[in-house]
């Protein structure tokens, strides 16, 4: 269910619109022709979520706003395209001295964009992280780190992505392709960024917000229509199994076998 409705008067020039997706509803609301302001909902069932967003609908029309003008746009929807994701993250590059403040002006500079945009820049990253989420790279990961943990794997997969579209599909494809781009890292550097995981639009979202609830994870799954949920893989690999992870990734094994980085 989707709903927009506007109020314009001499004294009014607002839009309201509901966007309900099973046990959850999302609000915007404010001036015409601005992105407004936005507020989310959970509920227990399905049935609780549309009563009660019925009853606000309802409300609203008592309240004199009427159904808009087909055609006419009332909300400023901007989204972010996936060239422009990753557009972004190669500004960010330029940004900074160093990655921590490079990624610290990432998260400012979404937090000033609509939520849509922050959804949409999520969404992209959701995708590219589930993408790389598998169990030839996780292989590759350990070799080079010397182990990999759940939660280094993550931000392992956060620093590839942040190399750019042309090393990232390179490296999904084939993760030798990693060497010359490790090699490239100073020595007090490791390949791995905690902040660029699943959970960054929800950090941009709080410092555009200053909400620490759940709201986001709300806001994700009604205005995507995706879950948002972490995905589990089979390893076809043994950390035991020397061998077997020499034989997958020959070069990197050579590399990084006997000397990991540390992390």
């Amino acid at each position: 269910m989707e709903t927009l409705l506007i109020q314009k008067t001499e004294k009014s020039n607002k839009f309201w619109k509901i966007v309900v997706k099973e046990k959850d509803y999302v609000v915007f609301y404010g001036k015409i022709g601005t992105a407004g302001s936005v507020k989310a909902k959970e509920f227990e069932t399905e049935e609780e979520c549309m009563k009660e967003a019925n009853k606000l609908v309802a409300s609203k029309r008592k309240k004199g706003y009427i159904d808009p003008i087909q055609g006419e746009d009332y909300i400023k929807e901007k989204t972010i395209t996936e060239e422009e994701f990753w557009e972004l993250l190669h500004r960010a590059k330029t940004k900074g001295e160093d990655q921590e403040e490079q990624i610290e002006w990432l998260t400012s500079h979404l937090a000033k964009r609509t939520v849509h945009e922050i959804v949409a820049f999520d969404t992209h990253m959701h995708r590219l992280l589930k993408d790389s989420y598998t169990s030839r790279l996780w292989a590759a990961a350990y070799i080079i780190m010397g182990g990999c943990s759940d939660d280094t794997f993550d931000y392992f997969r956060g620093w590839l992505l942040y190399q750019g579209k042309e090393t990232y599909e390179a490296c999904i494809e084939n993760p030798e392709q990693l060497i010359p781009v490790l090699e490239n890292l100073s020595e007090y550097d490791v390949p791995e960024i905690e902040e660029l995981t699943l959970y960054f639009g929800q950090e941009v979202y709080m410092e555009k917000t200053g909400d620490e609830d759940d709201t986001y994870f709300t806001l994700y799954h009604v205005l995507t229509n995706e879950e948002f949920e972490e995905v589990d893989i089979e390893l076809d690999w043994d950390e035991d199994d020397e061998e077997g992870l020499k034989k997958m990734f020959p070069k990197l094994w050579e590399m990084y076998g006997e000397e990991p980085i540390e992390w």
